[in-house]
């Protein structure tokens, strides 16, 4: 049974789910589903075609589904769709996608967005991310599974983070960060392997591997593609996986070249 406070404003045509719990003030406009024992705060508001999945947790004067912050949007029918599981923090923004876009922002499960958040248009983020308070992410931006993102961090638009990886806070990131990786400063290049974060996911071995790919990669002296086809070969998946990102970056790696 859902639990919807007398001065919460429903539209008429709402799909709410079972066990519904949703605060007194807050607004959940026509075009909304909401899934199943998701909690919903005062104040909050919830409007556009937005789909939210089961057991979200979403705290007050969040504001989900307001029209894209792009002088390009006219009206086009846009969505956006979270996963199940995640919490969203106080003052969150997230916005839809564009038709530019692909006309959607795409939210996964279990993460914590933290507050003061922003997820821009046409954002994809992964499962199990953190974005700490004030994290700001522009349009465009995707992020793999199991990224970190540290508090008052803007991510330029179309920039891509690959899983695991982690930006430290208050950095300013304006190029892509391979899987595993950790960046940090203004601009925002890599520092190394975010080990703390291998350490609870990835055996010894492989930690290993990455390591030896990690040097060859951005502390050698070839170039960077040439590295990264090498390593392409390699019977290690995350080796791999951290070449194909490098390939496949369109707006280049965040990193420094050692001077060494």
């Amino acid at each position: 049974m859902s639990a919807i406070h007398p001065t919460a404003i429903i539209e008429e045509g709402a799909q709410i789910g079972e066990n519904v719990t949703i605060g007194a003030y807050s607004f959940i406009g026509k075009d909304v589903k909401i899934g199943d024992n998701t909690t919903i705060g005062t104040h909050t508001l919830i409007e556009g075609i937005t789909t939210i999945g089961k057991g979200n947790e979403i705290f007050s004067h969040a504001v989900i589904g307001s029209i894209p912050q792009d002088l390009k949007y006219h009206g086009e029918r846009v969505e956006l769709v979270i996963g199940d599981d995640n919490k969203i923090r106080e003052f969150t923004l997230i916005n839809p996608g564009t038709e530019g876009g692909g006309g959607v922002t795409r939210i996964g499960n279990q993460n914590l967005l933290m507050g003061y958040v922003h997820i821009a248009h046409d954002v994809i983020i992964g499962n199990r991310c953190i974005l700490a308070n004030a994290a700001t992410l522009a349009g465009h931006v995707e992020l793999g599974d199991g990224v970190v993102i540290g508090g008052l961090t803007p991510v330029h638009q179309f920039v891509k983070i690959g899983d695991l990886a982690m930006i430290a806070g208050a950095s300013a990131l304006s190029q892509d960060v391979p899987p595993y990786c950790l960046a940090e400063g203004n601009r925002a290049y890599l520092r190394g392997l975010n080990l703390t974060g291998l350490r609870r996911h990835i055996n010894k071995d492989d930690i290993n591997s990455l390591k030896s790919a990690y040097r060859e990669l951005f502390s050698g002296k070839r170039p960077l593609r040439d590295a990264a086809l090498e390593l392409k070969n390699s019977s290690n998946g995350y080796v791999v996986n951290i070449a194909d990102f490098v390939l496949n970056s369109t707006r280049g790696i965040a990193y420094k070249r050692s001077k060494s």
